[in-house]
């Protein structure tokens, strides 16, 4: 079990694993192959980090806290192939960062800071950096709704823009015991690998705004949340899927989405 000599910070999250055969069931997952760059957010006590390095070419870790700075270079110390930044990821320039090595295969892979979960895919996703993998720790209830099927509950606007992207796996469930200090909530290990055939999207940008327009209230259907929008293309693309305009977002495959989208931005 690991120990660490810090003091934890709730603004920041900071709940670190102790158990190295979780973190390394997380990097398993990942599938690492040659020449790699693997970016972590929140390294923490570096327990992952070091895992990382020892399949990975190079480890890039953006750190937040700068008191960790002492604690968290002793304990890569060892490492040639890790370079830290502490620095708040989501205000990084991370493809300026990245440029500046030289790789085949790019993975990200993180027990991510709970509070800013969403954020972080969404600034993976318009990066415009492919992934390889990405491989994220998260609160259960946020896996859940990364990997849920339309016509679930879960299913909101993050679903369709992840499984429009990745092929989205939940891979396992970890408990809240295994985390210093214990948190209040469980967690789960996702899997985003990148599609191989995506549907045409005429304008990404347009595509995200339709999708998230359509779950802007969750009780109200697609005619009351979209209709701002023209309501007789959006009917007609419905009617081919066999809906009206009665029927609510969380009812609808990605295919029917991007169809929605393609059907305005083009009128």
């Amino acid at each position: 079990m690991e120990k660490y000599d810090v003091k934890f910070k709730k603004k920041f999250g900071q709940n670190f694993l102790k158990d190295t055969y979780i973190v390394k069931k997380i990097v398993d997952v990942a599938q690492i192959e040659c020449n790699s760059l693997v970016i972590e957010v929140g390294p923490g006590g570096a327990i992952m980090t070091r895992e990382l390095a020892k399949v990975a070419d190079n480890v890039l870790a953006y750190e937040i806290d700068e008191d960790l700075k002492d604690e968290l270079s002793k304990r890569v110390g060892d490492f040639n192939n890790i370079f830290l930044i502490f620095q708040d990821f989501l205000k990084s320039d991370l493809c300026s960062d990245v440029a500046k090595f030289n790789y085949d295969n790019l993975y990200f892979v993180s027990n991510v800071p709970y509070y800013v979960t969403t954020p972080i895919i969404l600034k993976l996703i318009n990066s415009g950096l492919r992934f390889k993998k990405i491989v994220m720790m998260v609160q259960k209830e946020v896996g859940d709704r990364f990997s849920s099927p339309y016509g679930c509950r879960e299913y909101g606007s993050i679903s369709v823009l992840l499984q429009y992207f990745f092929d989205v796996r939940r891979e396992f469930f970890v408990s809240r015991n295994e985390f210093v200090p214990v948190p209040n909530v469980d967690s789960v290990v996702i899997s985003f690998s990148e599609k191989q055939e995506k549907l045409d999207v005429c304008d990404i940008e347009f595509f995200q705004k339709i999708v998230r327009d359509s779950f802007k209230y969750k009780r109200k259907n697609i005619k009351n949340n979209l209709k701002d929008y023209d309501l007789d293309i959006i009917l007609n693309v419905l009617s081919k899927y066999g809906y009206d305009l009665s029927v609510r977002a969380e009812e609808l495959d990605v295919k029917v989405f991007v169809d929605i989208a393609n059907n305005l931005f083009q009128h």
